[in-house]
């Protein structure tokens, strides 16, 4: 194939019609990845960490949907403006012995608090007509360890 450039670009209406935006009815999933900074310690573990310390966390949201009339499950811009106002506030550089429910704050419990957040978030979206739903979210405690949750797991218990 050879190199080309464009001279006019695609214009709706004109060369594409809104109703073929939407090239398909298949679910799909997006996922978007986050990180945040944040000090916690572990209640009744004999390690290092049972003292006050810190991570880089690394968090990945994954949620599915039926398009909507313009070809999107969930435009990333508003994915983000969730996990900012819904989540993050409550992560983002905090003791999270403190901002988070009672809990001992490892990642297998934080993994859930974070997936429960998310989903009751897609719930109280204006106009969901697009079944969202959280199919996964997996945090990342450093680089190697990581805790994950799947909607599967969590609507069977």
């Amino acid at each position: 194939m050879e190199f080309h450039i464009v001279e006019g670009l695609q214009k709706i209406d004109r060369d594409i019609q809104r109703e073929e935006l939407k090239y398909h009815h298949k679910r799909v999933m997006v996922s978007k990845t986050f990180t945040f900074d944040a000090s916690h310690h572990l209640h009744c573990y004999e390690g290092k960490c049972k003292n006050l310390h810190g991570h880089t966390y690394q968090v990945i949201l994954a949620v599915s949907g039926y398009l909507n009339e313009i070809g999107l499950v969930i435009d990333f811009s508003e994915l983000k403006a969730i996990w900012k106002s819904k989540i993050e506030v409550y992560l983002d550089h905090r003791y999270l012995n403190e901002t988070l429910p009672n809990m001992n704050t490892t990642a297998e419990n934080m993994v859930v608090w974070i997936y429960e957040e998310l989903q009751k978030a897609l719930e109280a979206r204006e106009g969901n007509s697009q079944g969202l739903r959280v199919e996964s979210v997996r945090l990342y405690e450093t680089p190697t360890s990581f805790a994950e949750v799947r909607r599967e797991w969590m609507e069977s218990e």
